[in-house]
């Protein structure tokens, strides 16, 4: 909790050497430049977002990537609102700064929307009805589309930053400009360098086996070049198929199912446009891995070592957690969940076997077939487990939320609840 908090206070700081340049060099009324104070911040907030887009590791391993994605989506919220405020109580005599600044409000604006609906599950995931909707959307609006549509806020950015240096009440100080144009070209280099650079000197491998597995789902292999060593149980990787045209060239998130750090292996369920051509990747497809990012084993070493883990996954979201199983069945007490929708999707019944019977009674599983009720927690979680015990959850957005609630009704407290969507 403290981490996240001094994560989030990021956004407090981040504005702040902008705000008190200017205020310390202008002459402008006070309520002007409260007004002006807000545009800086909308602006700073707008460079910061696409700083945290940049899905660095080592933040990752900080706070995790989903309060990162949760920062970057309040970022885009906020700097809308903040914005609108500027927009609406500021003036400009240059008809082009005017028209920069709102044509920036105007495709920010269409941003926040399209992503709010397409890129998170702030709404989707606690509707069935806008989930449907967004399902039938996304076949006109491919994943390809959605990237570019983000990458619109590197135009408002460049827009913004113009409308700026039109403007005579801030261009005329030569101090906050240097910092100004300073805050833009680290964040953008950062940005370019992350984007088209840093993915050279990525995790690279071949595909070794790409096989169907129950139900709709693909086992792939990754035979990597060089050994993952900061690869971590529970981890992640975002990964990107070169020279295959059947999938793109696009960057998806992956759970690596085992402890392996040379050969990596995939659980993947086949939903959705990118998934469902997956058939198709060769073995001897060239890959380019980035990552890991995961936090799980992080948690897990800092519980007492005593306390049950309580592993609950849905479908292939069982992925990340048979990794923790395989680095943890025999020193630490586990019991792993798997709802699955038919028995011929429970493909790793045998390996959970294997677990089981080399933990020495310290590993044990529970496959249900269909969702987990209430009452199922009831009957299979101990008393221990309850009380004590640390709870990892992997699945669709939908169902992580569902057995959150299911697992604060049968009294596990929020604290020992963690999670991990499928969707980013």
């Amino acid at each position: 909790m403290l981490r996240k908090l001094l994560f989030w206070s990021c956004a407090v700081v981040f504005p702040l050497p902008l705000v008190l340049t200017y205020d310390s060099l202008s002459t402008d009324p006070a309520q002007l430049k409260l007004y002006i104070f807000l545009g800086l911040t909308a602006y700073a907030w707008w460079l910061m977002s696409i700083l945290l887009s940049v899905r660095s590791s080592r933040l990752d391993r900080f706070v995790g990537l989903p309060a990162i994605y949760g920062l970057h989506g309040m970022l885009g919220v906020l700097a809308v609102v903040v914005a609108y405020v500027h927009r609406e109580n500021s003036y400009s005599p240059s008809p082009l700064a005017r028209d920069l600044g709102d044509w920036s409000f105007y495709g920010a604006l269409a941003v926040l929307f399209f992503s709010v609906f397409f890129m998170s599950g702030w709404l989707v995931d606690r509707s069935r009805l806008l989930l449907k909707a967004k399902g039938l959307l996304e076949v006109l609006f491919r994943h390809q589309l959605s990237l570019w549509i983000h990458r619109l806020n590197l135009v408002i950015v460049a827009a913004i930053w113009l409308h700026a240096h039109l403007l005579v009440r801030m261009n005329q100080h030569f101090a906050f400009m240097v910092l100004f144009d300073l805050y833009t070209m680290i964040v953008l280099g950062i940005y370019a360098w992350k984007k088209w650079i840093a993915p050279d000197a990525y995790l690279t491998g071949s595909v070794t086996r790409n096989d169907a597995l129950g139900g709709s789902a693909r086992g792939l292999s990754v035979t990597l070049d060089n050994k993952s060593t900061t690869l971590q149980p529970g981890d992640f990787f975002f990964l990107r198929f070169e020279g295959s045209s059947s999938v793109g060239r696009e960057w998806h998130p992956f759970s690596v199912t085992d402890d392996n750090q040379e050969t990596l292996t995939f659980t993947i369920r086949q939903h959705g446009d990118f998934t469902g051509r997956l058939g198709s990747v060769e073995p001897g497809t060239r890959v380019r891995l980035e990552g890991p990012f995961g936090r799980f084993e992080t948690i897990i070493q800092g519980r007492d070592r005593e306390a049950p883990l309580v592993l609950l996954g849905m479908g292939a979201g069982v992925a990340p957690l048979l990794s923790l199983a395989a680095a943890h069945h025999t020193t630490r007490k586990i019991h792993l969940l798997w709802a699955v929708r038919s028995p011929e999707e429970a493909y790793y019944q045998e390996v959970l076997e294997d677990y089981q019977k080399a933990s020495g009674d310290q590993f044990r599983f529970t496959v249900s077939i269909g969702r987990l009720h209430r009452e199922d927690l009831a009957c299979v979680l101990s008393t221990a487990e309850i009380n004590e015990g640390s709870f990892f959850i992997v699945g669709p957005n939908p169902a992580v939320l569902a057995n959150q609630r299911l697992l604060r009704r049968v009294g596990v407290s929020a604290r020992r609840i963690h999670q991990e969507r499928l969707t980013m």
